[in-house]
């Protein structure tokens, strides 16, 4: 038995669901967000203010897909309801962000500026020139996002300059002249 699958998940206060043949359809003042189950396996339902998800049979693909939906639904009515939140932060001599309009603009070392066009629905935000907070509703895009700015410059362990989570850990590595102090180019030790 899936233990994902078989929780109940309440509708929050100020979100309406629409169960479709198809999808669910979670809406809220923040925006609409879709979620789509097959209908052979899965079955999903309104039960009291609770949305109740129960697979047709036991076969593989069925119990795969019923946590799976689960979370999706579940997922969608956190982010209508509360949001989701990354926050990055800029590590680094130089380095520095900043949003205009609808475009997050980073300087981060190389010879030219790299510039994000901010997904709709989304709502970035720099309090300092080295933070980047991005909010949404849609758990996919915000991760998304976040991963994709991340992704132009990765922290490096030895200086530990890049982009990170602002949760990240980054294990530092020591470089080969902390290493080998103790020893000449010939490995014999200095006297």
């Amino acid at each position: 038995m899936s233990r994902k699958g078989n929780k109940l998940l309440t509708i929050p206060q100020g979100v309406t669901v629409t169960i479709n043949s198809s999808d669910v359809l979670v809406k809220s003042a923040q925006g609409t967000l879709k979620v789509a189950y097959p209908t052979s396996m899965i079955k999903v339902e309104n039960v009291d203010n609770k949305i109740k998800i129960s697979r047709l049979n036991d076969e593989k693909q069925a119990r795969m897909f019923h946590g799976t939906i689960n979370s999706n639904i579940n997922n969608a009515l956190i982010g209508l309801s509360k949001g989701y939140v990354k926050k990055l932060k800029i590590v680094g001599v130089g380095f520095k962000a900043n949003v205009s309009g609808a475009k997050l603009n980073l300087a981060i070392g190389f010879s030219h500026p790299v510039v994000f066009d901010i997904p709709q629905g989304l709502k970035v935000i720099c309090p300092t020139p080295t933070e980047i907070v991005i909010e949404g509703y849609d758990k996919i895009i915000v991760g998304e996002f976040a991963a994709n700015v991340r992704a132009v410059r990765k922290p490096e362990p030895y200086n530990g300059k890049g982009i990170m989570y602002s949760d990240e850990i980054i294990v530092r590595k020591v470089g080969k002249t902390a290493e080998g102090a103790g020893t000449t180019a010939g490995g014999a030790a200095k006297k």
